[in-house]
């Protein structure tokens, strides 16, 4: 069953139930998807549905950042359940142990020794852990493996 598939019956499923948040939350991500559709004049593949997924879940993780900075828990909650309904549909996250060991492993393929390296690194790695892991904890991890 492809993803857009499961998108759809999970929404169904929502309704039903009424789950107002999850049904909100795929009515949005499915706009994220048909916006998408139509830039590209075509359908997409469940990759670049998971393109979407996951931009849409940096939106969020943003948007929760900026709202607990302005003492707006009632928002940032709201963010972080929409957050774990997208959560759903990407590919299981790597551990922070598998992914210091892939940054490692990539550091030992490419010779890298110094931050000077870390476009090196990044380039590498960042194909191998796309969908599976955030880009500001592989960037931070990278960081302190060349320190």
């Amino acid at each position: 069953m492809s993803l857009l598939d499961r998108l759809n019956q999970d929404m169904k499923q929502a309704m039903k139930e009424k789950d107002n948040v999850k049904l909100s939350t795929i009515r949005m991500l499915r706009s994220a998807i048909k916006n998408k559709e139509i830039d590209k004049r075509r359908a997409l593949t469940d990759a670049e549905v998971e393109e979407v997924i996951l931009s849409e879940v940096k939106k969020r993780n943003d948007s929760v950042a900026e709202y607990e900075k302005h003492g707006r828990q009632d928002l940032a909650d709201k963010e972080k359940a929409e957050v774990e309904v997208l959560k759903a549909y990407l590919p299981e996250q790597l551990s922070e142990e598998e992914l210091r060991a892939l940054v490692e492993e990539v550091i030992r393929e490419t010779g890298a020794s110094t931050k000077a390296d870390m476009g090196k690194v990044m380039g590498v790695l960042m194909p191998k852990v796309k969908g599976r892991a955030d880009g500001r904890l592989v960037n931070r991890l990278v960081t302190e493996a060349l320190s």
